[in-house]
């Protein structure tokens, strides 16, 4: 009789499954901590810092980045809660979900890249530096002034390049928990999330003309905020 490597699986025929997740080593539950009351943070700080927003604020119309625009009342506040949100998400990434889904393979190993890259990880660790010129909710302040700086256009970049990434991340995930008992039941729900984001993405522009692009991104920030949460309390499950 053949023996099975330790830490494999097989199914009921005795066919090779997949590893099981190897043990999580020191510090992958503090990291899963740290990225769920990270991003939980990030998702009150745009809520409560709208309310200081002024009159002219609308949290239907304006964008997150309004809030930390150049001349934003407390900007500071909320370039501090997002560059945190961004750091934990990387370091969680990458001493948290590295360890658990490696016997998905190279589904997960790309999975893991494009979610560093995406929005919720380069993407909001670069906030000090994405400062757009000016509040739409200011008078005089049209689109085109708010990318007049570095700031603005370099926003406007990794926004749109950080969203696709973020969905991409979202699919290779869902394939690479397929492979791998622990995390085979949330393959299908990680599938739907990006199914969700795809949607949400889509919504911003065409939602424009009727003054709600702002609604739709702040649910697409929530939804990849809650995936960051569910995958933080995934690790925690497993390990």
């Amino acid at each position: 009789m053949r023996q099975q490597p330790i830490g494999s699986v097989s199914d009921a025929s005795g066919t090779h499954v997949a590893d099981a997740a190897p043990a999580a080593p020191a510090g992958s539950r503090w990291w899963a901590y740290t990225a769920i009351v990270a991003h939980i943070a990030f998702v009150v700080s745009w809520l409560v810092a709208a309310s200081w927003q002024g009159p002219r604020y609308s949290v239907l119309k304006h964008a997150i980045s309004d809030l930390y625009a150049v001349g934003a009342p407390h900007g500071m506040f909320v370039i501090v809660v997002t560059t945190c949100a961004g750091a934990a998400a990387l370091i969680f990434t990458w001493r948290s979900l590295r360890p658990s889904l490696r016997p998905g393979g190279w589904p997960a190993t790309t999975a893991l890249v494009l979610l560093s890259l995406s929005i919720i990880g380069i993407g909001d660790l670069l906030s000090p530096w994405e400062r757009e010129a000016c509040r739409q909710a200011d008078p005089g302040c049209s689109v085109q002034d708010q990318v007049a700086n570095a700031g603005g256009r370099l926003d406007g970049n990794l926004s749109t390049v950080g969203v696709v990434l973020l969905i991409a991340s979202a699919f290779f995930l869902a394939a690479a928990m397929k492979r791998i008992p622990e995390w085979r039941s949330w393959a299908r729900p990680t599938r739907w999330t990006a199914f969700v984001l795809v949607v949400l993405m889509v919504a911003i522009p065409l939602s424009g003309p009727a003054g709600l692009d702002g609604l739709f991104e702040r649910l697409l920030a929530g939804v990849g905020a809650a995936g960051v949460v569910a995958l933080g309390i995934g690790v925690l499950r497993r390990s």
